[in-house]
Order: structure tokens, then C-alpha cells, then sequence
């Protein structure tokens, strides 16, 4: 029974091919029959680490306590049922006929949980009676700790071989070679996407939290951050290996297109209507 193997984290470069050799073990542990990943661990700090930030946020955004737990609570389990949901659907679109785990979480897909979450609070919304409009400011809190999250799983998603992109000969390539890795082209050079959506995330992140305390529409924060991950989510996909879903495009990038052309329209609205309001506030008085 191996009870703990902790990764050889120290990125190796074939001075001869001048690539970067990813050899470490993404098991972190196993007891008896039972295997953790380093996947899995650092999904569930990336999950921490949004309910931290947001809760941080929320403090400073005056929203309760017991509210932000319980929409915590739907909205991770709407976000990993969706997230199933997603990765299961591209199964069969991309591989018709092949088995399908229904139940199991050897696959997530992260548009899944990314709608899924504001789908679960908003059932849970019209089961208490809360407006949905009011969920603008929570919104916005979870806007500056989502891409913070998601940059830390994406670190796992990197420790474990999974997510890359194609083959390259980029200076910066890697080359997944550990055999638990879960690395579609093992002993390839790949371009490591994953480090790719890292930086793009940290990018999110630092936009939405250097703006989260101008005057602005409420829920806009929100919308600017699906709007930014979508659009650098589509771009990083272009280096992946995916199977094409629909028009030539990938599912995710289906999905991020659908969410950009949805959110731009509603974000511009609600600048203009903010614009108009303050202007409005600020026009000198006729009654006098």
C-alpha cells in the first residue's frame, strides 16, 4: 500500500532539443484501490480558492454570509452536474458509439461548471423567492475569484498531462513522458495549453480585480469576465487536439462563441443604461 508519492516537480530541458521534459508522477497518493491525483487536489483548491476570494468580495460588496453559502453550495453542485454533462455530450458528438461513463468524473468540462453554476442559482432563487436581478453584486464577486481558480486547476490539468495542445517545436514545448500521465501524445512535444489558459487566466484576473471598485453597472464585472475567458478560451483551442464539433470548431469553442454573442449585446446595454442614469442624476434640476 503506497501512502504517499509526491511529484518530482523540477521541470527538466533537454539541452539538445531545448524542450522542457515533464516526467513527474500525477498520482499523489494511493490507498489500497484507492488513487488520488494531483488533478483532483488541486481542482479542490481551485474550488477553495473561489469560495475564499468570493467570500473576501462579498464582505466588501455587503452581501450576507448565509446567502453566499448557500448559493455556494448550488452552484457547485450545479457546476460539477454540468460540467459531467458537457464532457459526456462531446463524448458522443466526438466518439458516437463508444461506452460512456454516465456517473463517474473521470472527465469535466469547464463551460459546464461555468454555466452551470449561475443555472443552480437561479433555481435556487425560485425556490426562496430572491430576486434574480439582486444576484448582479454576487456575481460580480465571483468574477474576481473565478479565473483565480481557474488558473490554480489548470495547474493540475498541467501536472497531470491532460489538456495539452498539439505537437510544436516551440523552444517552450513539453514532452509528457511519466506513464500515468494522462497525456494523449506521450514522448511528443505539445505545446502545454494549459500553462497557456494559466497566464490568460492571471490576465482575467488582474483586469477584474484593478476595475472592481469604479462605478459601473452592477453585474458587469461578471460579464466581462465571460467575455474575456471565452474569447482567449477560443483562441488556446486553436493549438489543441481536440475533435471538431460543429462547424469546424471544437465544442468549447461553440460554447465561448454562444457566450460572447450573448454577453457583449447585454454588457453594452447595461453601460448605456448606467450612462444614461448617471447623466440623468447629474442634469441640473428645473424646479426651482
Amino acid at each position: 500500500m503506497e501512502i504517499w508519492s509526491a511529484p518530482a516537480l523540477e521541470l527538466q530541458v533537454d539541452p539538445l532539443a531545448h524542450m522542457i521534459i515533464a516526467d513527474w508522477n500525477p498520482i499523489a497518493f494511493t490507498v489500497g484501490d484507492f488513487t488520488v491525483r494531483w488533478y483532483g487536489i488541486m481542482v479542490s483548491l481551485a474550488v477553495l480558492t473561489i469560495f475564499l476570494v468570493t467570500h473576501r468580495e462579498s464582505r466588501r460588496l455587503g452581501i450576507s454570509e448565509e446567502l453566499l453559502f448557500n448559493l455556494f453550495l448550488w452552484g457547485l453542485i450545479g457546476g460539477l452536474v454540468m460540467s459531467r454533462v458537457v464532457h459526456v455530450v462531446d463524448q458522443m458528438v466526438t466518439s458516437p458509439g463508444q461506452p460512456i461513463d454516465w456517473i463517474g468524473f473521470d472527465g469535466l468540462g469547464l463551460y459546464g461548471a461555468i454555466l452551470g453554476v449561475p443555472l443552480a442559482v437561479f433555481v435556487y432563487t425560485r425556490i426562496v423567492g430572491i430576486q434574480w436581478s439582486s444576484m448582479a453584486r454576487v456575481g460580480d464577486a465571483v468574477a474576481v475569484a473565478a479565473p483565480l481558480g481557474q488558473a490554480v486547476g489548470r495547474i493540475g490539468c498541467f501536472i497531470n498531462g491532460c489538456c495539452h495542445g498539439g505537437p510544436t517545436t516551440l523552444p517552450w514545448a513539453v514532452v509528457f513522458q511519466h506513464p500515468h500521465s494522462f497525456a494523449e501524445l506521450q514522448g511528443v512535444p505539445v505545446h502545454p495549453a494549459q500553462l497557456y489558459l494559466v497566464l490568460w487566466n492571471l490576465v482575467v484576473f488582474g483586469v477584474i480585480f484593478f476595475t472592481r471598485k469604479r462605478s459601473k453597472p452592477a453585474g458587469s464585472s461578471f460579464l466581462t469576465y465571460l467575455i474575456l475567458y471565452a474569447v482567449g478560451d477560443f483562441a488556446v483551442r486553436y493549438v489543441r487536439i481536440n475533435e471538431s464539433y460543429a462547424a469546424g470548431l471544437q465544442q468549447a469553442q461553440v460554447i465561448g462563441l454562444l457566450i460572447v454573442l450573448v454577453c457583449v449585446p447585454i454588457l453594452i446595454m447595461k453601460w448605456r443604461r448606467f450612462r444614461a442614469e448617471q447623466r440623468s442624476a447629474e442634469a441640473p434640476s428645473l424646479d426651482a
